[in-house]
């Protein structure tokens, strides 16, 4: 497929009383269902995949992940059959995203939730009954998913301080830290509730994959989980209607909505941003927003 590169604009927060020069970097634009940093994690292990003998793909996500949505649009444009491992059990009606996902001809394999979470039981799993199948484990978490999140600020022509980004899996953050000129930061948001070893995972995982350590040029921070994921907060949605209202930018409250709180939130109270260039990264997610309005009954936007 032929997918371009993603623009930068500026943004203006001048509305919440913010002087900083802030740009966003819109991966949100690069596919309407390959959304922001899915493509960037799929296309180097799709690369990888025809380089091996495989006869599928096998991978993991939960019931609203835009990542499971995102590999089966990729396989069924291929013609590369696509195994998911669900976390939970199966409902019905299905949601948006998987039924989008059986229309895209993935076949969904319901795990049980201790299962899912115990690396070990997917390993063995995978070697014992998916042998055949390429596996790629959740949110494209692997070498070739840092390796494609790498190219994101090489794209960033403008100089900058800090960049801004979510923090889920790890993937995107390890590859926007890791490919850091020395007088650049990073700004992580994570937007799991309790990940507090978080940051030990990754780097070991970053580690484990490269053979080298994570540069330590970042900050974490776990204050803007809003009760975890895919959880459904009145202050964040509230947020994201004035945020769209005031710019024009669509986010989802998974994982941008909360990622854009933090940035305006930080800009207007810590000092360290006083007189910095920065640069939010909008990684997309926006193809789950159907799906959580549904879950919650709810309409985000007008």
């Amino acid at each position: 497929m032929d997918i371009n590169f993603s623009p930068l604009q500026e943004l203006d927060l001048s509305s919440y009383g913010i002087e900083n020069k802030v740009y966003i970097k819109r991966d949100d634009l690069i596919h309407d269902i390959i959304s922001g940093n899915k493509w960037r994690k799929l296309k180097y292990n799709l690369k990888h995949y025809y380089s091996i003998n495989k006869k599928g793909i096998i991978s993991m996500g939960g019931a609203y992940s835009s990542h499971i949505l995102a590999l089966s649009f990729l396989c069924n444009e291929y013609k590369i059959p696509c195994i998911l491992l669900v976390r939970g059990e199966e409902t019905n009606p299905l949601n948006d995203i998987l039924q989008k996902c059986l229309s895209y001809n993935a076949r969904i394999k319901y795990v049980n939730r201790e299962n899912y979470k115990t690396h070990s039981w997917i390993a063995k799993l995978v070697s014992n009954s998916f042998s055949e199948y390429f596996f790629i484990p959740e949110g494209g978490a692997n070498y070739y998913g840092i390796y494609g999140c790498q190219k994101i600020t090489p794209e960033i022509k403008i100089p900058f301080d800090y960049i801004f980004c979510e923090v889920g899996t790890g993937a995107t953050f390890s590859g926007i830290v890791s490919s850091l000129k020395q007088s650049q930061n990073c700004f992580g948001t994570v937007v799991l509730k309790g990940a507090r070893n978080i940051q030990e995972e990754i780097s070991e995982t970053y580690k484990s994959l490269t053979e080298h350590p994570l540069p330590s040029q970042f900050i974490m921070s776990h204050d803007y989980h809003f009760g975890g994921y895919a959880k459904n907060n009145s202050s964040l949605i509230k947020f994201m209607r004035q945020f769209y209202k005031n710019t024009g930018i669509k986010t989802d409250p998974i994982y941008s909505g909360k990622l854009f709180y933090s940035l305006v939130d930080q800009l207007k109270t810590n000092k360290l941003f006083q007189n910095k260039t920065i640069v939010a990264l909008h990684s997309g997610g926006i193809s789950g927003i159907k799906g959580f309005e549904k879950r919650y009954n709810l309409k985000i936007f007008n």
